[in-house]
């Protein structure tokens, strides 16, 4: 693993912008659940139906009954070592945005600024009708008061969290994440199967990627650096590796 990681610490400490794309796997240390891999949350076909436009829009009742419940599991964590270490490469100034698949509002959590959440996200619900938007809170209390599905209070339409679902478009970050992959020379993939369309195209937009994950992925041939690994170990190390080079001025990059 240390050539590699050196590697890839040189590769984000040479770049002029460097991005990160995430997915399940970073969070998975913070007790959530994984999605691809053997045992995870897309394994079970039930989830799959729960967390779809058929189920939301044709049968509020199961949705709000069994997939609000499912949602609820992605709140309420706290970061780990990998979030963190992804923030502190952005303080840094290495990192320019970090580009996400997860739901759980973790980056930010661990100080993250620029983070494009291209699935949405668990803060809000929106009204269907007048498209005003409220804290997922207000879902939630809606839900639990027997109002299914819950109403807009402005107009009385139907309210829905922001979260992409199956059959949903994908979030307006995604545009935003393709202009920032189009202009990226070096894309960092941390716990990703990328398995999962179209978020799996965006590392095709950039001439140089390096994947940590824990598992291998299509991408891993394409790669300059893989490590197989734990996310939060791995980034820790290469926190610590980045600072040593980003240390040294002949390897120093003006930004």
């Amino acid at each position: 693993m240390d050539e590699a990681l050196r590697k890839i610490a040189r590769m984000l400490v040479e770049s002029l912008h460097a991005v990160a794309l995430t997915g399940a796997g970073v969070s998975t240390e913070s007790g959530l659940p994984d999605f691809r891999s053997r045992g995870g949350l897309w394994q079970d076909q039930d989830a799959v139906r729960l967390l779809s436009l058929e189920v939301l829009y044709g049968d509020p009742l199961r949705f709000y009954s069994r997939g609000l419940h499912l949602l609820r599991t992605f709140r309420g964590r706290s970061p780990n070592a990998a979030h963190r270490a992804l923030a502190r490469l952005e303080e840094m100034g290495l990192l320019k945005c970090v580009i996400t698949q997860n739901i759980d509002g973790l980056h930010q959590a661990a100080g993250s600024q620029n983070v494009l959440e291209i699935h949405g996200h668990l803060r809000t619900a929106s009204c269907l009708v007048c498209r005003r938007v409220f804290p997922f809170d207000f879902l939630e209390e809606s839900v639990s008061a027997g109002r299914i599905p819950p109403e807009c209070p402005a107009c009385g339409g139907t309210m829905r969290p922001d979260v992409v679902f199956f059959g949903d478009p994908m979030a307006p970050d995604f545009e935003r994440a393709v202009e920032e992959c189009s202009r990226s020379d070096f894309m960092l993939v941390v716990g990703s199967s990328l398995q999962v369309a179209p978020a799996a195209y965006l590392p095709g937009l950039v001439p140089r990627i390096a994947i940590v994950n824990l598992e291998p992925t299509a991408y891993d041939d394409a790669a300059e650096a893989v490590i197989h690994g734990k996310a939060g170990t791995v980034l820790t190390e290469l926190v610590r590796v980045v600072e040593e080079l980003a240390g040294r001025p002949e390897t120093t990059t003006e930004r």
